[in-house]
């Protein structure tokens, strides 16, 4: 019988972690620095928080993010170790942000602009746009006391011209206000509030009947006033005419009114942008305890019925479960891994070469190793990505390999059966003389 160890273990993916093949990969990164460099074009500064949270920071806020948590420990723990452990995978950007705000409040400078691009967990069932290890890409803004309400219209601007940048299509935003559904279900006199809020932010999962069947069933809520949450959340607007609609309802609530101004401040702000862009949507709640204000949610136009691709919105005391200062802030986090992996299943991502390579130096029976060094070393200092083929097989495999990894050019050395440097567009099939110091390669 063979011993275990020689046993071959099959390879297989993990379901809810992606991975990609280097044509892919390489897309994916021009995403990514596409998004960072209009997060900096908006004078956003970058921050990489740890992987790993302690528990009960990433608790601190509430909610139903510690069913989703994985948490961390070492398999050969040592007796007496807290075997349940103390740290975890962060599963949003958000939290960590705050922490980290609290934790650097003194070297930092107000308000406070950050973007953050990193991988997230959650230990939730994969499908379709639901992941276990995914990338966000986040903004937001903290500033001390008071957050102007101006940033909650640039904010989703700011992301709205992110996403334009991409080939991903129309993305359209649908915007709300938290005041206006805790002071619409204030002046309902429901008691349980921020209950009722998160069955209505499940609407769009388990549909009219069923938010009102959660609300009578689990919150005791009568059925006349579950329909009204139910009408409520039927409002949608591409101006501000969403406030009259709410107003009829005929509920006299202060928060409510506060709220109703705000949105119409955003939906002002924001009306030069093509109509139909961005939406008042009252149906618009987030599931995350801290949002306090503004809330946002964005989804992909030609895909209506795939999850929300980029969402945030105000909270006023997030830091306030590390920090005893009053700050609040506001922003928006962009699910990358979502958009994206959405896009290569249907086709959508354009995919390029198998590297990042422009120019391969050919290996020739006559070239020194040491002359073809120097060819790839000065192609590189001029700023060219270049890499040397390091076999001297026959001139059809060197160029079959430059081809299957789509290098668009391929440079003969000089040596004692060729004077001079000569270079293969390996499009258009052309080859020609070309001087180290100063070739370029054919404008496209």
């Amino acid at each position: 019988m063979a011993d275990d160890k020689d046993k071959i273990f099959k390879p297989r993916p993990v379901s809810g972690f992606l991975e990609w093949l280097p044509e892919v990969r390489l897309v994916e990164q021009r995403w990514l620095k596409s998004i960072q460099d209009a997060f900096e074009s908006y004078g956003f500064s970058s921050i990489e928080t740890p992987s790993v949270e302690e528990i009960e920071v990433l608790v601190a806020k509430g909610g139903d993010a510690d069913k989703e948590i994985y948490a961390l420990r070492r398999l050969a723990a040592e007796p007496g170790e807290d075997e349940g452990g103390r740290l975890a995978l962060h599963y949003d950007l958000t939290v960590p942000m705050a922490r980290y705000v609290a934790q650097h409040f003194g070297d930092l400078v107000f308000p406070f602009k950050r973007y953050q691009m990193q991988r997230c967990w959650r230990g939730e069932r994969p499908q379709e746009g639901r992941l276990r290890e995914f990338y966000q890409c986040d903004i937001d803004v903290v500033d001390m006391g008071e957050v102007s309400l101006h940033f909650d219209a640039e904010i989703p601007a700011m992301a709205l011209d992110v996403l334009s940048r991409l080939p991903i299509g129309p993305v359209r935003l649908h915007i709300n206000n938290r005041k206006i559904l805790q002071g619409f279900y204030q002046g309902l006199r429901i008691a349980d509030v921020v209950g009722a809020i998160r069955i209505a932010d499940k609407l769009d999962k388990i549909g009219v009947d069923g938010v009102i069947d959660g609300m009578v069933g689990e919150l005791d809520i009568p059925p006349v006033v579950a329909r009204k949450c139910v009408e409520l959340a039927g409002i949608k607007t591409d101006d501000a005419s969403f406030a009259e609609k709410v107003r009829a309802f005929g509920i006299d609530n202060e928060l409510l009114e506060a709220g109703l101004e705000e949105l119409s401040f955003v939906m002002m702000e924001l009306a030069h942008l093509p109509r139909g862009t961005v939406v008042a949507d009252m149906s618009i709640a987030r599931g995350f305890d801290y949002y306090t204000g503004t809330v946002y949610e964005g989804k992909l136009v030609d895909y209506p019925d795939f999850p929300t691709v980029c969402a945030g919105g105000r909270y006023d005391n997030l830091v306030g479960a590390y920090s005893r200062q009053k700050l609040p802030g506001v922003g928006i986090s962009i699910g990358f891994s979502r958009i994206f992996s959405k896009l290569v299943k249907e086709g959508q991502v354009q995919i390029g070469p198998m590297c990042p390579t422009e120019v391969m130096v050919a290996c020739l029976p006559g070239s020194s190793r040491a002359d073809v060094a120097v060819c790839a070393r000065t192609l590189r200092e001029r700023g060219f990505k270049v890499e040397m083929y390091h076999e001297e097989k026959s001139l059809k495999a060197q160029m079959k390999y430059a081809s299957r990894k789509g290098i668009p050019y391929v440079w003969f050395p000089a040596n004692a059966e060729q004077i001079a440097h000569e270079v293969k567009n390996m499009t258009t099939g052309e080859q020609a003389p070309a001087e180290l110091e100063s070739w370029k390669p054919a404008a496209v």
